[in-house]
């Protein structure tokens, strides 16, 4: 795929960059998605839990469940006054785990096809693709973490999530 300016989908950036859920942030993931790569996906559910800090989030194969890590989210949202930075992360961690929802299992692949559809609908300067060019962790190189001793908290479901306009059992 080109990565020229004739590609590049403005909207994308300024959706991304504006976006006030977790909801907003997921559909800008499958538009970009169905832009770059003509794939879909519906009926996706988000899940936020406390993992690890080196887990960003994990998709249960078979399942349309994505995990997402609350503690990285809300650190990186305590540590960094940009939301549209907060917004790369959280796009970068979401688009990740619909590449595997959508078949790709090889983390090698996805991590590539992360920085394809970034660039493809961002261009080469936006801090979405900056976060897929060098990993969602280079958002904490400057946070002293030390030793992550939070409580667990139950895993919660993120209501209104997709909308499918369906009633699906």
């Amino acid at each position: 795929m080109s990565n020229d300016s004739k590609t590049v989908e403005p909207q994308f950036g300024t959706r991304l960059d504006n976006a006030k859920n977790y909801a907003e942030v997921w559909q800008i993931v499958k538009d970009s998605v169905w832009f770059a790569q003509g794939k879909r996906r519906e009926s996706m559910m988000l899940f936020l839990d406390d993992l690890p800090l080196q887990l960003g989030a994990y998709y249960p194969v078979g399942t349309n469940n994505i995990v997402l890590n609350r503690s990285l989210v809300e650190i990186v949202e305590a540590s960094v006054t940009s939301k549209p930075t907060v917004n790369a992360l959280v796009y970068n961690l979401l688009l990740h785990e619909y590449l595997h929802a959508l078949g790709e299992l090889s983390e090698v692949e996805v991590r590539r096809l992360v920085v394809e559809v970034a660039k493809k609908c961002f261009g080469e300067t936006h801090s979405a693709t900056e976060v897929a060019c060098k990993s969602p962790w280079v958002l904490l190189k400057d946070i002293p973490l030390g030793p992550y001793n939070a409580p667990k908290r139950v895993m919660e479901i993120v209501k209104d999530f997709e909308k499918t306009g369906k009633y699906i059992v």
